[in-house]
């Protein structure tokens, strides 16, 4: 077993017991008893993780170690050199900082990619016909409310504009060209034709400005926090619908809470919010509001991909030192 190289799980497989299993035979695994950041900081100081090559982490995981930042991989293991992420979205990671420490990281990009889209599209229509009045009117006893909601919309013919056209953006055009959408969207640079299909490139401006609906599906980094806040707002379509399954700070919450109350903003359907699990009081209180506790990817089949493919990643950096799914931004570390 002392030959064995050392991987570090943070976090607890739920769904792949059997493809972590195999892990067993090539690794020698350990785990942290820490219950908090603290804790776990003062493990890694104590040398107990010494020699450990490669960790995986659960999202779920940042309720022990915090995010991965410079002062906890100042205590890592200086051994340490993949991080293996459940997760296609990796915020909690700080690359820059892995990157200078010579850690690799991965993601799992693909895994997360209809189930999220799915929730993606039930929050799309959910906001256009308008029924989360309704439903909390339903659940309190009181048919469809002391006053009938306002009529909705039918998507059918309406431009969606979907702000970050990755893997899961194209799973939402898909989708959403079978309820007879109109595809526009912007990203950081222009789709391949055969990746485009018939979805419009537009600017950032004129999709904001030309949208019925808006569908936010960008990472979260330094440059995309708050993309969209109140100057954004202001070029919108008045009554706009918005949805986010991408993570809640790419939008200034206040901001939205301010363009709801003008009528800028009809209604909204989130899955993410800035700063979780504590949601800003003026989302909780407006009744145009469809709220979903970060549930994009909870589904038995998805949760099981997510971890078969970060043990994958694991496997792989431990027999041969290399990642399956290396984030972006150390596409070209040597």
């Amino acid at each position: 077993m002392a030959d064995k190289p050392k991987v570090l799980l943070l976090g607890k497989i739920e769904h792949a017991q059997e493809a972590w299993a195999t892990i067993a035979d090539i690794a020698h695994v350990l785990e942290p008893k820490a219950t908090d950041r603290q804790q776990f900081l003062a493990e890694c100081r104590s040398g107990i993780f010494d020699g450990v090559t490669v960790a995986y982490r659960t999202f779920g995981s940042v309720s022990v170690t915090g995010r991965i930042d410079d002062e906890l991989l100042d205590v890592l293991p200086k051994s340490l050199r993949f991080l293996c992420h459940n997760g296609a979205g990796y915020d909690q990671v700080d690359i820059p900082a892995c990157t200078k420490r010579n850690v690799r990281v991965s993601n799992t990009p693909t895994a997360v990619d209809d189930a999220t889209a799915d929730i993606n599209i039930w929050l799309l229509i959910g906001a256009m016909r308008n029924l989360p009045i309704s439903m909390n009117a339903l659940r309190a006893g009181d048919w469809r409310g002391k006053t009938l909601p306002s009529l909705g919309h039918d998507p059918q013919g309406k431009v969606l504009g979907i702000l970050g056209m990755g893997g899961i953006g194209r799973n939402l055009a898909a989708k959403a060209r079978a309820f007879g959408m109109k595809i526009r969207y912007h990203n950081r640079s222009r789709l391949c034709p055969d990746l485009e299909g018939d979805a419009e490139y537009v600017s950032f401006e004129t999709l904001l400005s030309e949208s019925d609906v808006l569908s936010l599906n960008l990472p979260l980094n330094p440059q995309t926090r708050h993309t969209i806040s109140a100057p954004q707002f202001a070029l919108m379509k008045p009554g706009i619908v918005i949805v986010n399954t991408a993570r809640g700070a790419v939008m200034d919450e206040a901001a939205l809470v301010d363009a709801l109350a003008s009528g800028r903003v009809a209604t909204v359907g989130l899955d993410v919010y800035e700063e979780e699990p504590d949601i800003h009081p003026g989302l909780m209180s407006n009744e145009n509001v469809l709220l979903v506790p970060h549930m994009g990817t909870w589904t038995v089949e998805t949760q099981t991909k997510m971890e078969e493919w970060a043990i994958s990643n694991v496997r792989l950096a431990v027999t041969e030192a290399r990642l399956r799914s290396i984030v972006p931004e150390q596409k070209d570390m040597p």
